[in-house]
């Protein structure tokens, strides 16, 4: 792996953009931003759907690309965070030697649907991380329009993300557990 020396990260994912951390292309990146990070515990991060995230699907962003979201929000964004600041590389030097790999859905409850232009949160919790495996809980609400995300989540604190301690103006839109991914060394992932 070509890691650079001396890599300097923010304590968390706040006030970093999503292209850093996702290496998806534009296209297929589901998340515009972090709101919340506590790299041991979990995440808040949000989209709003665009029209090509709804086109040929009646104006609804589908449960699939819900879950993509969610998936690229927790285990995607923190798992190339912690690993990165473990091996003191960028999340580019990772692409040079692995895949990251979406592998089991516990179960998946919808409540709601989402349309073009409704933004949403995903709060990620990390149940378990190791060997570059991550397992998260958590939950999609709909924001009520105008809210100021950044200035809400500024002083949230990790036993509300452990709480899903929000107003009831936010709408639960999903339950998602036992959401699993892991980056597999190429050469592993090439002889599967």
């Amino acid at each position: 792996m070509a890691g650079t020396k001396n890599i300097t990260y923010h304590e968390t994912l706040v006030g970093d953009q999503p292209k850093h951390w996702l290496l998806h292309g534009p296209t297929k990146r589901l998340v515009d931003a972090y709101h919340y990070h506590s790299p041991k515990v979990g995440v808040v991060a949000s989209y709003t759907p665009k029209a090509r995230d709804v086109k040929d699907h009646f104006g609804i962003f589908r449960g699939v690309d819900q879950l993509e979201s969610f998936v690229q929000a927790s285990i995607a964004s923190c798992g190339t965070y912690s690993q990165c600041k473990k091996q003191n590389c960028k999340p580019e030097d990772l692409r040079d030697d692995f895949v990251p790999v979406f592998t089991n859905i516990g179960s998946v409850t919808y409540h709601n649907y989402l349309q073009k232009g409704e933004t949403f949160i995903n709060i990620g919790i990390i149940k378990f991380y190791k060997f570059r495996q991550m397992i998260c809980d958590g939950r999609i609400y709909r924001v009520p329009s105008g809210l100021d995300l950044d200035a809400y989540f500024k002083n949230f604190t990790d036993e509300r993300l452990l709480g899903y301690d929000l107003p009831k103006d936010f709408k639960l839109i999903a339950e998602l557990f036992d959401i699993t991914g892991v980056a597999i060394k190429k050469e592993i992932f090439n002889s599967l």
